[in-house]
């Protein structure tokens, strides 16, 4: 993962209230610490960005979901120990 992508994903982090008011429940595109643009699935997310003309490699695109399920996982094991 590219250092700009970790910045970006910060940016998304801190910002997240904010960018849901404007993009809820849309894939936002992250790119240079600022929102993009915005799009109903990841697909059309995708296009747009390379179609702006961002390099691979140099945006994030997020769902923007309210609360934290769009970009955390939680993971459960069942593990005895005899």
């Amino acid at each position: 993962m590219k250092k700009s992508t970790n910045k970006n994903f910060n940016y998304f982090l801190e910002h997240h209230d904010e960018i849901f008011k404007n993009y809820p429940n849309m894939f936002v595109i992250i790119h240079d610490e600022e929102v993009f643009a915005g799009a109903p699935t990841f697909d059309e997310a995708l296009n747009k960005a390379i179609n702006g003309g961002l390099e691979l490699g140099s945006f994030l695109i997020q769902e923007c979901t309210d609360g934290e399920e769009g970009y955390t996982q939680t993971f459960h094991s069942r593990i005895v120990f005899a």
